[in-house]
């Protein structure tokens, strides 16, 4: 596709037609963002026409450039983009935007739509993400094959993207690693919701991201030869590049331009068809598509088809070696054939041993059989046992396996997701389980779009010991179980935390969570007791009862132990009691009601669970005749051993309460 002179006046047809696109979808759906799209629309143009290697016959190409609009808010703007370049996306869709069962959700969704790369809204996550897309890319390009992989993440940012913390903790480590392929324009329109940026905003970004070592240019949002150049510039510079374009939200409205009147609500039909005027369009006409335009920026599809057949072309040249094929494999979502034989099998010979530790021996018992298993730790890689030994660092300029993300958990959660985005890695990452509130955002962005990272959270609950009440997280397990499609997963003892990275590594559906011990635990006889593959259905029978089935101990993590134990007490007393490891929740609900009954049968209302965490939800599985053993208050400095004892999660207290439920 040759592309016209920017001064041809097709070019400038075509922006107005992005920009009325947009601010009719709004008006129509009376709700929704018109401003940021008017204001970004050459910016569009110039990303899709010239610069950005895409595809809309197949979004999903391998070797295609990624976009992210990260200030969702702004959806319209990619949905009009797609449209007039050729995606699957028709006018009715644009027509139905913000309307239930549309593609055109009121903000960007993957895997709703064809060409959204990933799902933004809230704000800093689009630029975080691009940051893990970038070190994606990087990551093929030096693992698998630099010729097949030699694309680039653009991303169109705001305000609000740049204001919120997670863009500073991603920024800062893009710029540490000298990401190059990484590229952000930034909508410079000095304009938030609640009036002129001067209120709460008055920081000089581009010296902000100077100092985080990126490649910074200001361009005036209307000047389409300046944006073009530097838009080539940052393709050249060996570091990330920020792009400050200086632009005016709601461009040609002329009552509600540079206003926060155009940016979080339609400009209302009298305004819209002011603006329609000055751009020269008929005020009464709505979702017009000049058959100009229509050609002009359909033309991509051409243009696309052609880079994909020169991609696929050296793909065939390239694709019977080692690891383009290994990474074919991965990408289809493969694992090898005898992967599972290399989790660790630990006896209680071992002696007591911390899920933590069992956890480091899992993965690099796996890491080997898993080329494209990378992660790392936000600071903590020795207390988290993250480590792939024997693999290097990822430094600047050169991709390693082993990630240090810094002290940086909010970026490392959303870098996860965008890690989860490039075709055949199964990345990971831990920290301490108090933290997970930092990653609180990105878990649940991963959870909504069905990507799979692996979170490795240690120092699970009060048994943390001395770092007090900051670092013990009582309410984490429950608040965490309250997240659709996410997998929490708190392992009793080695076996079955080996079983636990089995369930993650095979769950592509989700985000899994591991909830790992720092004190160590007795390693479960399995000759005596139930297998550890129990733990993939999320609760089984660890030890039955002998005789008639009265009483019914449930517990997870550290405290089965103390169920293990206390069953040896009841039922010397001639109490049946069965003990139920329930490491998770989810993988529970997951099984067949009938395995669930033969699990926990109705009929057996005695129950007493034990977890060192909130009792907020137990009730699901003790019922109304059930007593739930937790800590619903925040715990003290001491060591573990001590706090253990004092808040009750010890043998003595369940004996105790199981004889009080029994009367």
């Amino acid at each position: 596709m040759s592309s016209p002179k920017l001064s041809d006046p097709i070019v400038r047809q075509s922006i107005d037609t992005i920009r009325l696109l947009a601010a009719d979808a709004v008006e129509k759906a009376n709700s929704g963002h018109p401003g940021t799209p008017m204001e970004a629309a050459p910016i569009a143009y110039l990303l899709y026409m010239r610069h950005l290697q895409h595809n809309p016959n197949n979004p999903d190409w391998a070797g295609r450039d990624r976009f992210i609009l990260s200030c969702g808010h702004a959806s319209s703007l990619i949905y009009s983009m797609l449209h007039l370049t050729g995606y699957d996306l028709s006018l009715d869709d644009i027509k139905n935007f913000r309307q239930f069962g549309s593609k055109t959700a009121g903000h960007p969704e993957f895997g709703h739509v064809p060409g959204v790369e990933t799902t933004t809204g809230p704000l800093g996550q689009g630029v975080a993400v691009a940051v893990g897309m970038a070190m994606g890319g990087q990551y093929l390009a030096q693992h698998v094959d630099a010729e097949l992989f030699d694309y680039r993440t653009w991303v169109i940012c705001s305000d609000g993207d740049l204001m919120e913390g997670v863009s500073a903790e991603a920024g800062s480590l893009a710029g540490h690693l000298q990401l190059g392929h990484l590229n952000y324009i930034y909508l410079d329109n000095k304009i938030t919701i609640e009036g002129d940026t001067q209120l709460a905003f008055t920081e000089d970004v581009g010296t902000r991201y100077l100092a985080y070592g990126w490649h910074v240019e200001r361009v005036e949002g209307e000047n389409l030869a300046e944006i073009d150049a530097a838009m080539d510039r940052a393709k050249n510079d060996p570091r990330p590049s920020l792009i400050i374009a200086r632009t005016h939200i709601g461009i040609g409205a002329p009552n509600k331009q540079d206003t926060a009147g155009a940016h979080g609500a339609p400009l209302g039909s009298d305004e819209l068809a002011l603006t329609k005027q000055a751009y020269g369009r008929d005020p009464q006409e709505t979702f017009v598509v000049p058959a100009e335009v229509a050609a002009h920026m359909g033309a991509c599809q051409k243009r696309g088809t052609e880079l994909e057949q020169q991609w696929q072309q050296l793909f065939e040249q390239k694709k019977t070696s080692s690891q383009v094929a290994s990474w074919v494999a991965a990408s289809n979502g493969e694992l090898p054939a005898d992967w599972e034989a290399a989790l660790p099998v630990f006896s209680p010979e071992d002696g007591a041993k911390a899920t933590r530790q069992a956890s480091g021996a899992a993965i690099n018992g796996v890491a080997e059989k898993l080329q494209f298993l990378i992660g790392g730790s936000a600071d903590l890689a020795p207390s988290n046992n993250t480590e792939i030994k024997g693999e290097k660092s990822w430094v600047p300029g050169q991709s390693g396996r082993n990630i240090h993300y810094g002290i940086r958990e909010h970026a490392m959660g959303s870098i996860m997701n965008g890690l989860c985005h490039t075709p055949g890695l199964i990345p990971f990452g831990g920290t301490f389980f108090v933290f997970a509130d930092y990653m609180r955002p990105a878990v649940r962005m991963a959870a909504l779009m069905g990507l799979a990272p692996i979170y490795v959270m240690t120092h699970d609950s009060i048994g943390l010991g001395e770092d007090g009440p900051t670092h013990q997280p009582v309410e984490h397990l429950a608040s965490l179980r309250a997240m659709p499609n996410l997998t929490v997963i708190r392992p009793a003892d080695a076996n079955e935390t080996s079983e636990a990275w089995k369930a993650a590594i095979s769950n592509r559906q989700g985000p899994t969570m591991l909830v790992l011990s720092r004190q160590g635990l007795p390693t479960v006889d399995r000759t005596q007791f139930a297998a550890a593959a129990g733990l993939q259905n999320g609760g089984y029978v660890l030890s039955p009862e002998e005789g008639t089935l009265q009483l019914i101990l449930i517990a997870s993590g550290s405290e089965v132990q103390h169920a293990m134990a206390a069953q040896k007490t009841l039922q010397a007393d001639g109490v049946g009691t069965r003990v139920v490891s329930m490491p998770s929740w989810e993988l529970f609900e997951a099984q067949e009601a009938a395995y669930r009954e033969q699990v926990l049968p109705v009929a057996c209302t005695k129950r007493v669970s034990m977890e060192a965490g909130s009792t907020f939800g137990w009730e699901r599985y003790v019922g109304l005749e059930g007593t739930a053993l937790g800590m619903d208050e925040f715990g003290a400095s001491a060591p573990a051993g001590e706090l253990m004892q004092h808040y009750g999660f010890t043998v003595e207290k369940l004996v105790a309460a199981a004889k009080q439920l029994l009367g």
